[in-house]
């Protein structure tokens, strides 16, 4: 499976933001592309796209930044796939000729047990240390 480049910056980030999590301690920009090592402008794209998701909130000036809109454990994968990379999780099989219609079923079954896997990782998960005890799908 390719995971884009986008949609790894967006975990990577919300790990981050997961481990300041407080409901109130803002991170900012720089902060989050400097431990990641993501690039500012990319990352305040992705940024948008999670804040318009309902996935962060932000606040403006000196004392700004990024934070969690609600606890880790309630933000799924899913979640942050359909913010970043919806398409990720369409089915673009056509349904012509003889085959069409299997194949097509073929790749809603795979489709849907991937959502089904994804809406079971939770940013609680991301965030976790590789020391951590591993979760299993």
């Amino acid at each position: 499976m390719k995971i884009s480049q986008k949609l790894e910056y967006a975990c990577r980030a919300l790990a981050q933001l997961t481990k300041a999590y407080d409901s109130k301690t803002l991170t900012r920009l720089d902060q989050l592309a400097q431990r990641e090592a993501i690039s500012a402008n990319f990352l305040v794209q992705i940024l948008n796209d999670l804040r318009r998701a309902g996935i962060i909130d932000s606040r403006r000036g000196a004392h700004g930044g990024y934070l969690l809109s609600r606890p880790a454990d309630g933000i799924t994968l899913r979640q942050i796939v359909n913010a970043v990379e919806p398409s990720q999780l369409q089915n673009t099989a056509l349904t012509e000729g003889e085959s069409g219609p299997a194949v097509r079923y073929a790749w809603e079954t795979v489709s849907a047990k991937l959502a089904a896997d994804l809406d079971k990782i939770t940013l609680s998960n991301l965030a976790s240390s590789p020391s951590d005890p591993m979760f299993y799908i």
